[in-house]
Formats: C-alpha cells, structure tokens, sequence
C-alpha cells in the first residue's frame, strides 16, 4: 500500500479500482496512501470465496491426493522471498533439508506429504534444479503440487500445514487449518496488518526437535486463529457480484441479467504418493491378533514416538526392508525382504503378477514377497514357497503394500484366507481379505 506502488510520479493513482477485501485495509490504506483511498472497492475476495464454496469437497480432494483412512495430510508451502521457508538455494535454506527429515520420520501410513511452492520459485530456478534438490524427499512419498491450480484443494484437504508469513500459508489458517510457521520474517510486512500478528502469534516449528510429536501435539491443541478467518474477507460469498458490477461500471455498460458466478475448483487429478525409496518397516503382533506396520522412507535414526506406547501389544516385532523394483542400485534392491511395484495387472510389459513374482524371486533370492500392486486397493503377493495370495481391502484402506509388509511380519497364512487379515497403520484398524491364487510348492499353469 505504499505510495511508490500506487501512485504516478504526478501523484495520481495509478489504478482505477483498487479491489480490497475488508475494511480494515481501508483503514491502512488512509494511513499509508490517502489520495489512492477514492480509488478504493470492497468487493471480497474470490480465491477465497472458491474455498469456501468447496468446503463440502473436502473428502474428494483428500482422495485425489491418495490420502486413506488414518492419514493425515500434511502441506508444506513457501512463499518467493530468501527469508520463506525454501529459501533462496543456499546451504541455510530450511525447507530442502526439512523434508528429507519428515518423510523419514513420519511413518508413511499415517501421512501423506505434499508441498506447495509459490509460482516464482519455480520460475526463478527453473522445474529441473526444484526436483532436483527435493529428489530425496519426492522419492520418500512426497508429492510436488501444481502451484497454479492445486494449491486451494490441497489447503481444504490438510490436517495441518507448514509454512510462512506468505498469502497461501494465511489462507490455511483462514481456512481453520493447524498451522506451524517454519520461518517467519516480519521484515517487509506491515507491522499493522493482520498477516504481521499472524506471524508474531502462530505456533512455530522447532527444527531441532523430533517432528511427528510437534505436529501430533499441533493438531491436537489447535484452536484457530480468529483474525486470519475474520479479516481475509468481510464480505464471504459475494465477490462474483460485486466484482462484476464493479467492471460493468468502469466500462459504463449494463450487467447481463443472469448472476455472477465463480469457476468452483476442479476436483484434481487422483495423484497418490509413491514411494520409490528404500522402507524401514517395522511390525509387530497385536493382542487381537492383528499385525501393526509402520513404513519409513530411509530413516536416519529410530522414530521418536511410536503409536505402541501404552498399548496392549504382543510380543516379537519384527524389522525388515521393502523396496520399490524401480529403486536404482542392485546394492539397494538386493537385502530387500520384500520388493514391489505398481501397475496393471494386464500390462504385457510386465506379463500378469503371478509371472512377475516368479521372475522377481528367481532374480533376487534374499527377498521372501514379490508384491505386484494391481489397484489402489489390491495387490497379488507371490511368497517364496510359491504361494500366490490377493490382497484387498476397502478402497481407502492402507497402500496394499503395507499390507503385504504384514504377512512379512509374520502374519501366518494358515487361516488367513478363513479370517482375513487385521492391519493396524497408527491408530486405525483394516480388514484386508485374503484369496489364494496357488498353494505354495503347486505347478504353475505351463510350468
């Protein structure tokens, strides 16, 4: 709202509209700017109200982004400033080497990473150096959004967002979303504005400490904001209208007689995570005889927390690795206990999931299951005795991979295909059925 920005060097405004979403920015702008306050409408705010108008979408957007049951959905968001969290490309930069951090410390099954970059910080160092420097983070599972048109499903589908003092980040929290502030520059906000107290009052990330326990504790204390859902906009609903009057007006024609809409958000492509790093999997029985699993994209040390403290666990948990087969280096694929891939079971590539498997084990003989994931909630898993088992749950029960993990972990077969087979991600319990394709040690049609 400075002058440099709104005025012409003969002191004129330069816009003939100045669109603002709330009074109290009217009351700024007095302050700041007088002689651009005649050129001043309150007319709401669209972006916003888009959100709000897809609010009751929020179930679709999460499962567009491969979100199941028991996840969380994380959003990570930067603004364009050397001060944001990602930073300007320097060694200091927070955000690079915080998300290698979180996709190893959070357990894959119980969050689900996807981040949100401001446009210019793509342009300024160009899509190939962005990938390149999340490349460790974007194989343990973590998703880059599209940061044009993505952004607002995203922000309406998280549990809980890390970010800044930039306009996304507010919009979250506008939006009722917990959030942590990774960095929070004061430097350049107005110190008056509702953005500058966000920032001087929001919770704020420590990168020090373990980080599945600052965001569990986040979550579970959240109690919004009120300043960023009262001051983004004082007129929610009805910027279409009043927008468009506006522009009728400056253009000195009649309105057309039917209402002023917005473009509602399009339900985004279905964008699941993979995980192509190397996972430390841990499992252990449960009372109930279920199987607990919780997956690791290359940890650097043991997690933290863990969702067993107090529970009424069994005993022999049990540690193994699962790998994706893309994953580069025979040095990577050769001590997995179980490898897997993703694609259709018709895929004449790859041959069916049975052919796979047999293929994958004769290849590798340290690994124990072939996992050959067919649908978003099934997969053929091929033992090493020769058994080959259908895995399915409901649609928005964990990665099948992991539940493979839990016949790795020492779920028995016997009865398995009766009973079914109980798997614990975090706090949240899945039945997964079992269907025998072959009996182990059986001749394979042709073979």
């Amino acid at each position: 709202m400075s002058k440099e920005w709104l005025l012409r060097e003969d002191g004129t405004p330069v816009a003939d509209a100045m669109v603002l979403s709330h009074p109290e920015q009217l009351a700024r702008l007095r302050i700041a700017c007088p002689p651009a306050v005649p050129t001043a409408v309150l007319a709401g705010d669209p972006c916003f109200d888009r959100m709000l108008a897809a609010r009751p979408h929020r179930d679709r957007f999460r499962r567009a982004l491969g979100v199941r049951d028991g996840q969380r959905l994380l959003v990570l968001n930067s603004t364009w400033n050397p001060e944001s969290l990602f930073g300007d490309g320097g060694a200091e930069d927070l955000l690079p080497s915080l998300l290698p951090r979180l996709t190893g410390e959070l357990a894959a099954d119980e969050y689900r990473l996807a981040a949100v970059l401001h446009p210019n910080i793509w342009h300024g160092h160009g899509p190939g150096q962005i990938r390149a420097w999340l490349h460790r983070a974007r194989r343990g599972g973590l998703t880059l959004l599209d940061p044009l048109e993505g952004w607002r499903q995203a922000l309406i589908a998280a549990d809980a967002v890390i970010g800044d003092h930039g306009s996304v980040t507010y919009y979250a929290a506008a939006l009722g979303a917990p959030v942590l502030l990774g960095a929070a520059p004061l430097t350049g906000l107005d110190p008056r504005s509702p953005v500058a107290d966000f920032v001087r009052t929001a919770p704020r990330l420590d990168p020090r400490a373990p980080l599945a326990r600052q965001i569990e504790t986040l979550i579970a204390r959240h109690s919004p904001l009120p300043g960023p859902a009262e001051l983004t906009t004082s007129l929610p609903g009805k910027s279409a209208a009043l927008l468009r009057e506006m522009f009728y007006d400056l253009i000195e024609i009649p309105e057309p007689p039917e209402p002023a809409l917005l473009a509602p958000l399009p339900l985004p492509p279905y964008e699941p995570p993979l995980h192509t790093a190397p996972l430390r999997v841990l499992t252990w029985p449960l009372a109930d005889g279920g199987i607990a699993v919780r997956r690791f994209a290359e940890p650097a040390y043991e997690p933290d927390d863990d969702p067993r403290d107090g529970d009424p666990l069994g005993t022999g948990g049990a540690v193994h690795l699962a790998v994706h087969e893309d994953q580069a280096g025979h040095d990577a694929v050769a001590p997995a206990d179980v490898i897997f891939r993703y694609g259709a079971s018709d895929d004449p590539r790859l041959g069916p999931p049975e052919r796979w498997g047999a293929e994958v084990l004769a290849q590798w003989p340290h690994c124990a299951l072939a996992v050959y994931i067919t649908h978003p909630d099934a997969c053929t898993v091929r033992t090493r005795a020769g058994a080959v088992l259908r895995l399915a749950g409901a649609p928005s029960a964990p990665d099948p991979a992991a539940c493979a993990s839990a016949l790795a972990g020492g779920a028995a077969l016997d009865g398995l295909v009766a009973g079914g087979l109980t798997v614990r991600t975090g706090r949240t319990t899945h039945r997964v059925t079992v269907t025998p394709l072959r009996s182990a040690g059986a001749t394979p049609p042709g073979g």
